[in-house]
């Protein structure tokens, strides 16, 4: 920012235009004022334009793969194993439960049954792995004295009989499935679904939305079943994002209800209708600018990215009141509208630009986070940024020229200006705030900061990473996808919450002997661990076969030297389960099974896991972490641990540098960045208290708060260095740069707070979380400004430098 500019700020008064020079003014200014009905016709085109490629073409969706961190080494293990890996990636798991009576009822079976084979078809489902009570992957195995027996658990041609009920039961028994498929208390089984990465049919990628309807209308039709109380629990990633995008359509509404507040906090300053209205319509403008690029570009809207069209709307509604503001107060001293409109762009535009900059490294930064949907994130919120530079720092001024603002409010605004100036109204409260130049003042405040920062350290300290509660943190506890979770999670004994370490050997080398025993060491290994219910891999089922073969005899319970031995025990686990190695057996999963997923049953099972990986592994031997939904959880934990501290040093660093080249003045950038960096300890000190732990949902909260906090800052401290830099005293600075800015940074950050702090009542819960935490860092980085940066001025910045 040329911080010269800012010396303008009291401009001669023109009350006509032929008294205004035409081609005064850098060569912007002249090209777009000079040509205000092009700049007005070229920007209804692109609206038009890009709102119809925004209504056409924008979709709501989310990617698995674009969920997870796909460069990290464990995705990477478990991307290239995937094949050889079904029912440990994308998956859903049905479970369809009984109000009365039991699973054994006829009429449950043959609505169990419907529900099998309409899964079976759906669009997306991996047949192959589809399984349930009446799939014949889904097996019981008994020993006899002629050997092993076995078959599918639904008996052939079951018709509901009693003989047929009597060997459903009997069959489930022998199968060792309760628990796994079969509820604790018969009441209830499962339907597992392994999902496709894309349409077979048309190569495009699984639509969650369709697929979570498609559930949806399942559940509806088979819950009205007559003659049996049949409920269906749904969980997996794929209802999980199908649930978030239809909160997210509900969320649209919050749009409204935010542009309301902003309407009505801009007018509520001005009592100007007109220029009320051009504020607003410009930052709508600016928002539908950036969902047509955004469409226009093939992306689609996520669960993550659907909430930057609201901060673009708050910052740019924020950036249109401090050119409202400027041009009120011109044509109040009797500046025609259009002239005023040219002063305050040459005020303000390259304050603007900087600021908008600054705001641009705050999403920048984002995209050192390895996880596509941050990116993604990121790359959207970039373009509403670049978006705004055209929609409200040249066309706001534009239409402003044209429509001037109402006399009375202009005149208002100078009475207000006098007011603050005499100590008169509000100005009482602008009058408190310049005694923080003063030594008692500054330094009553900057110990008051210096308690709450080392209070907020010390809380910070307990901040986590990943997930802190049971179920899907996403979404309210009370949500149906949590409460089918916690019904689920309550009569099954194993969790959905699976960490598998790949096991991967030459072709066949899974067999031998010494490979089963490793993993079976560490499969006994990861069982120790605080938060592990059981673990599952080849061997367990190779010791049962083992045992039947020699008439169930305890002491053959055993993984036996006999190489012929342990092929037949493979040969015969691979019937019943065969998903626990792959055809080469070149590949063998040792899954554990985890009480939750939260974030230090994850850590404790990932140290336990490397810690054998790194000791055990030999010659043609590897283990590979890690598959499973845990274990791609573990991952993305990883990656948002590495990225937290880095993303803070980027962006502090990137507003360091915007600052200096703006202030020329090392003083100034420590005035200017204190007071974000103490919100930054606070909004941690407030997820610990929130119980808020760092994901990829609240990862990029932090950086957006420092990114938009700066502008406070840039407005304040570039009025208050040129008065100082022109010879006026700090006092007399600060007072002049309050009289200018304050009232309008105070209503920046009143309504950049009023733009997210609807989402706090959004059936999403992290989009609640975001909505919270940003309200705020932008309301106390307001306060932080307002109070900071006159108290440090006081220390640092006596003499302007």
């Amino acid at each position: 920012m040329n911080v010269e500019t800012m010396s303008l700020d009291r401009m001669p008064v023109v009350g006509a235009l032929h008294e205004f020079d035409t081609n005064s003014g850098n060569v912007l200014e002249r090209l777009v004022f000079n040509h205000r009905f092009a700049m007005m016709l070229v920007c209804a085109l692109a609206t038009v334009l890009l709102g119809w490629v925004a209504v056409t073409r924008l979709s709501f969706n989310a990617s698995f793969e674009k969920m997870i961190p796909s460069n990290h080494p464990y995705i990477r293990h478990y991307l290239e194993n995937a094949n050889e890996l079904r029912g440990l990636g994308n998956s859903l798991r049905v479970v369809v439960s009984v109000d009365d009576g039991s699973i054994f009822d006829p009429k449950y079976q043959e609505a169990l049954k419907k529900i099998n084979d309409e899964l079976f078809l759906t669009r997306g489902v991996d047949r192959a792995g589809l399984k349930s009570l009446w799939t014949p992957a889904v097996r019981w195995t008994e020993v006899t004295e002629e050997g092993f027996r076995g078959g599918p658990v639904m008996p052939d041609n079951y018709d509901g009989s009693p003989q047929h009920t009597a060997q459903l039961k009997l069959n489930i028994a022998r199968a060792g499935i309760v628990g796994r498929f079969v509820g604790n208390d018969f009441k209830s089984s499962m339907i597992f679904v392994p999902l496709l990465s894309k349409d077979p049919e048309t190569g495009a990628a699984i639509d969650y939305r369709a697929l979570s309807h498609t559930l949806d209308d399942l559940r509806s039709r088979y819950e009205a079943t007559p003659g049996v109380k049949i409920h269906l629990h749904v969980i997996g990633f794929a209802k999980l994002v199908g649930d978030l995008i239809d909160g997210l359509v509900k969320v649209m509404g919050f749009f409204a209800i935010a542009a309301l507040i902003a309407m009505l906090v801009i007018y509520g300053y001005t009592r100007c209708v007109r220029s009320t209205a051009l504020v607003i319509l410009c930052s709508v403008v600016a928002v539908v600018w950036q969902l047509g690029l955004v469409a226009l570009l093939g992306f689609a809207l996520d669960p993550f990215s659907v909430l930057v069209p609201f901060l673009i709307f708050a910052i740019g509604v924020s950036h249109g009141a401090q050119k409202m503001n400027g041009i009120m107060q011109d044509i109040g001293r009797g500046t025609h509208r259009l002239v005023a409109a040219r002063y305050t762009f040459r005020r303000l535009f390259l304050a603007g630009v900087t600021a908008l900059l600054a705001d641009a490294v705050g999403f920048g930064v984002l995209m050192l986070i390895d996880i596509p949907v941050i990116k993604d994130l990121a790359l959207t919120a970039s373009i509403g940024v670049a978006v705004l530079i055209f929609t409200n720092l040249l066309l706001l001024p534009v239409l402003l020229s044209f429509s001037g603002v109402d006399p009375v409010a202009a005149q208002r605004s100078l009475r207000s200006e006098r007011e603050r100036a005499e100590g008169r109204g509000t100005g009482v409260v602008w009058q408190v705030l310049e005694r923080f130049t003063t030594r008692r003042w500054a330094v009553a405040a900057l110990g008051v900061a210096a308690v709450l920062a080392g209070a907020g350290l010390m809380v910070s300290k307990h901040l986590k990473i990943g997930d802190l509660e049971r179920g899907a943190p996403e979404l309210r506890a009370d949500s149906r996808y949590n409460r089918d979770n916690a019904y689920i999670t309550g009569n099954y004994s194993l969790s959905s919450d699976m960490f598998a370490v790949i096991v991967k050997t030459p072709a066949e080398g899974c067999l031998k002997y010494v490979t089963l025993v490793e993993a079976d060491r560490l499969a006994w290994a990861l069982r120790q661990v605080p938060g592990v219910q059981t673990t599952i891999f080849l061997g367990d089922a190779v010791r049962q076969i083992t045992a039947g073969s020699y008439e169930g005899s305890p002491k053959w319970l055993t993984i036996s030297r006999n190489q012929d031995v342990l092929n037949y025990g493979a040969q015969q686990a691979s019937v019943n389960n065969p998903d626990l190695f792959n055809n080469a057996c070149s590949v063998m999963p040792v899954i554990a099974y985890l009480s939750d997923h939260r974030a230090e049953t994850l850590d404790r099972v990932v140290a336990a896991a490397e810690a054998f990986a790194g000791s055990h592994a030999g010659t043609g031997r590897e283990y590979l972490l890690a598959a499973g939904t845990a274990g791609i959880e573990a991952a993305t934990n990883i990656v948002v641990r590495q990225a937290d501290r880095t993303m803070l040093f980027y962006v502090y660093g990137a507003v360091i540098v915007l600052c200096f080249i703006t202030f020329r003045s090392w003083r100034a950038v420590v005035v200017a960045v204190v007071p974000l960096m103490l919100t930054s300890i606070l909004c941690e000190a407030l997820m610990v208290a929130l119980g808020i732990g760092v994901k990829v949902a609240t990862l990029p909260v932090i950086a957006l708060g420092v990114g938009i906090g700066v502008d406070y800052a840039l407005y304040l401290l570039s009025i208050q260095l040129a008065q100082q830099r022109a010879g006026v005293p700090l006092e007399d600075a600060y007072r002049h740069a309050v009289q200018f800015t304050g009232k309008v940074v105070a209503l920046v950050g009143v309504t950049l707070a009023a733009g997210v702090v609807t989402w706090a009542f959004s059936p999403i819960k992290f989009q609640g979380d975001m909505g919270i935490l940003l309200t705020f860092m932008f309301l106390w980085n307001m306060v932080g400004a307002l109070v900071l940066i006159p108290a440090l001025s006081h220390f640092l910045l006596r003499k302007a430098t």
